[in-house]
């Protein structure tokens, strides 16, 4: 007997969050990838559970169209595999009421901005998709894409593009005040992108500018977010075990671990879904728990990535049973991290740390190295600069950051072979990289020219003591493997 395939009509009662996706549009979301499927659209769809509103979701993808096909074609259902070693289940969240690609329908998804019903905008593109620069964290004036959606003599394809010109529809039409939440893994991401908006805004013509900018003070928030779930990348693996607990063929399964996370800042212009009825947590101090999560957890998964690639790991579960992975991501999390950390109240930083191990243990998630490595350019200036300027400052270098940085080095630009599953890993960074070893005669001066050039910030960059600790931590990596190195900075 041939499996139906996932629909309205086949979904089992049991899976699903909500029995139908509300009648409204209240939220419109910029990137519909794995993450955002499992993570706001789940908690969205147990608020609405709880107490129903129009909130329902228009997902936007940016150029693939995988996604919004099968989407389309599985009347807006996918479920949410929740994967653990004591056992899976599948959820249904049943909350999107339509599906855009961005690339080919970029009136469309301005439009749905601008709609009086929208009340919310939500992101997840990634730290790349706000086209900001490294080196100033600026908006990048500079790059073309930006400077086409500047010109606007052709859709705006980039995401603050989007979102700016979308607000100046808005304005025009008087649709009133909306919500710009950004959940992406950047430090302040309400704030910074508000910034970003506002820089866009403020290169556009004098007429448009005087236009746009008092409203967009006046009617529209940017709060700030904190965004926790581990969510890897679809496999056929995936496809089979939704179809195994659903009885039904779901194309774009979305695997996640059990745990998942919110904290916001509660500033929405226009309302919002009681997502505290679905374990948001609402909170004047979310850039205390943005820094727990980017360091403690993004910062350690960085490191045990490229050390578990170096070491032929395929998985992260993998990489952390390698006892000189799992002591340098204590060491890490103890010396590196913590040290520099204003715990919240709520979180015990023992309990935290214990659950962050089981977390990227959990096997049944098999998140592999090179998704997780991948990106590091922009990743890692999130995540080790301030840290480490901070031990640096105080006389110490950090041993675990300057790890870090020579792992990811010798996993993108390596002096030997770095292994198929470095060599996966996808960096806008990379050609870059490789043309500076080749150029620079020795490791400290490639490491001088990388960090020179503003891979991890203007301010690291003049602190010899660090750049000579990661060449030297290269050196070791290349001559005898990432646990040589690792015992290097562990004695």
């Amino acid at each position: 007997m041939t499996t139906p395939r996932l629909a309205a009509s086949t979904a089992p009662l049991a899976a699903l969050l909500r029995p139908a996706p509300p009648e409204r549009t209240g939220i419109v979301h910029l990137g519909l990838g794995n993450f955002h499927r499992a993570h706001q659209a789940v908690h969205t769809a147990q608020a609405l559970a709880h107490t129903d509103g129009p909130w329902g979701i228009l997902g936007v993808a940016g150029r693939s169209t995988d996604v919004a096909d099968a989407m389309r074609e599985q009347d807006l259902r996918y479920c949410v595999l929740e994967l653990s070693a004591h056992g899976s289940r599948a959820v249904v969240p049943a909350v999107h009421t339509g599906v855009l690609v961005a690339a080919q329908q970029t009136d469309a998804v301005l439009d749905a901005i601008a709609a009086p019903d929208t009340r919310i905008v939500t992101i997840t593109v990634t730290e790349r998709g706000y086209t900001y620069s490294p080196r100033t964290h600026a908006l990048d004036v500079d790059s073309e894409p930006v400077r086409a959606d500047l010109r606007g003599d052709a859709p705006p394809r980039t995401t603050i593009g989007q979102i700016a010109r979308g607000l100046q529809r808005r304005a025009r039409a008087g649709s009133g005040p909306i919500t710009v939440l950004s959940c992406d893994n950047l430090g302040a991401n309400g704030r910074r992108t508000r910034r970003l908006v506002r820089e866009f805004i403020a290169e556009l013509p004098a007429a448009e500018r005087d236009e746009l900018e008092p409203w967009l003070a006046e009617s529209v928030t940017f709060p700030n977010s904190m965004v926790d779930r581990i969510v890897p990348a679809t496999t056929d693996e995936h496809r089979e075990a939704a179809r195994a607990l659903l009885g039904a063929r779901d194309a774009v399964p979305v695997p996640a671990e059990p745990f998942s996370m919110w904290v916001l800042e509660d500033e929405f212009a226009a309302g919002r879904p009681a997502w505290e009825h679905a374990g948001a947590l609402f909170t004047d101090d979310v850039e205390a728990y943005e820094l727990l999560k980017l360091r403690l957890l993004n910062g350690t998964h960085s490191l045990i990535a490229y050390l578990g690639a170096l070491d032929g790991c395929d998985t992260i579960p993998e990489a952390i049973e390698r006892p000189f992975i799992a002591d340098a991501a204590r060491r890490a999390l103890r010396d590196d991290y913590l040290p520099t950390l204003e715990v919240p109240d709520a979180i015990d930083a023992d309990d935290y740390v214990q659950r962050l191990f089981e977390r990227w243990a959990n096997s049944a998630l098999r998140h592999r190295t090179r998704q997780v490595g991948s990106d590091g350019s922009v990743k890692l200036a999130q995540r080790v600069p301030d840290p480490a300027l901070a031990h640096l400052r105080s006389g110490r270098v950090p041993q675990q950051l300057a790890l870090t940085v020579a792992a990811y080095l010798c996993c993108l630009a390596p002096a030997a072979d770095a292994g198929p599953h470095a060599a996966a890993m996808s960096d806008p960074a990379r050609d870059a990289l490789v043309e500076s070893s080749r150029r620079n005669g020795s490791t400290r001066s490639f490491v001088d020219d990388v960090l020179g050039g503003g891979l991890l910030g203007a301010e690291l960059a003049g602190h010899g003591e660090f750049a000579a600790r990661v060449a030297e931590l290269v050196d070791l990596i290349t001559r005898h493997g990432p646990a040589a190195a690792v015992r290097e900075t562990t004695t």
